[in-house]
């Protein structure tokens, strides 16, 4: 037995359609979006498998996984600030915790959410440098691990096209000129490559059932392959997500 993480991108939000867009705080999903979260829940299988929801704290990520996700068993769903979203523009700062509780009543436990969750400065763990990402994402998978357990648990963790490279270690198929490879509501299903729980580095890895779901007979590459390329794809993203070195 080994515990599934379908890690989820957001649906369609109003940031998502133009440059001009970004300067939205915290936006909300579009109609399509709204459509787009539809159709996930229609086309996920493993709604009765499902255990917990997560989401970073972000409205849009919220959203998303209530409209694809949500039932009254998987309420609430845990904010984790740690899957917030890379850069500092006001589309990917998030609200304070007490509107989030507000709008979100008992859908939503915010109580492990950081008070400065929404500062991104040079004091903060969430400034979008690669060393201050690299270690946030290592304490995601530490965190989602520990909420897994060592039973079959399958767990819904909805984040950010940015973020998610940097949580699963995957830099295989961003596109030239774009911050991400995930389109928005897509979901990708991975497992723990140590299923003793003893790896340090909580490495995850994509299952054959998803890489084949969105990749057909690509063979995928390799972890020696996926490490090799970080770097290199780190350096083109880095305009696109505001990361500083």
């Amino acid at each position: 037995m080994a515990p599934t993480i379908h890690l989820v991108r957001h649906a369609q939000g109003y940031h998502n359609l133009s440059v001009e867009n970004e300067v939205i705080r915290d936006p909300d999903l579009t109609e399509l979006g709204l459509q787009q979260c539809k159709e996930l829940r229609e086309a996920f299988i493993h709604h009765d498998k499902l255990t917990r929801l997560v989401a970073s704290p972000l409205r849009r990520t919220v959203y998303t996984a209530i409209h694809a996700f949500g039932e009254d068993k998987l309420y609430p769903i845990t904010a984790l600030d740690l899957l917030q979203e890379v850069s500092t523009s006001p589309c990917d700062t998030g609200s304070a915790k007490e509107k989030l509780d507000e709008e979100f009543g008992n859908k939503l436990e915010v109580r492990g959410v950081d008070p400065a969750w929404t500062d991104k400065t040079a004091d903060s763990k969430f400034e979008p440098t690669l060393e201050k990402l690299t270690a946030r994402a290592l304490e995601v998978r530490r965190v989602l691990r520990d909420l897994a357990g060592d039973g079959d648990d399958h767990i819904v963790a909805t984040s950010h096209g940015g973020f998610l490279h940097f949580l699963t270690d995957d830099w295989f198929g961003i596109p030239s000129g774009h911050a991400t490879g995930w389109n928005n509501c897509e979901y990708r299903s991975y497992q723990f490559v140590d299923p003793t729980g003893k790896d340090e580095d909580a490495a995850l890895q994509e299952t054959p059932e998803s890489w084949r779901r969105r990749q057909g007979l690509r063979v995928a590459p390799t972890r020696t392959e996926q490490k090799e390329m970080r770097a290199a794809v780190q350096k083109s993203v880095a305009p696109y997500l505001h990361i500083s070195a």
